[in-house]
């Protein structure tokens, strides 16, 4: 019964159900770890996320570090 309610509100309320996810994790991160710790966690994670993104596109990951971390 519990499954089935669940599988109707994640296929009918998918967005919604992800944005109250993400709003509940946010408020938990910032009542326990504070503003400033908080953001340095989800700019981590959108580095984390950019990095595996490309990697799993298979792009040329080296020549876009090398293109990164040049002298200039």
């Amino acid at each position: 019964m519990l499954e089935r309610f669940l599988n109707m509100i994640w296929e009918e309320h998918r967005g919604k159900t992800i944005g109250v996810v993400i709003g509940l994790l946010a408020a938990i991160l910032f009542l326990s770890f504070g503003f400033w710790k908080t953001i340095f966690i989800i700019v981590c994670i959108v580095l984390g996320y950019i990095l595996g993104k490309r990697i799993d596109e298979d792009k040329n990951f080296d020549q876009w570090i090398r293109k990164i971390f040049r002298d200039s």
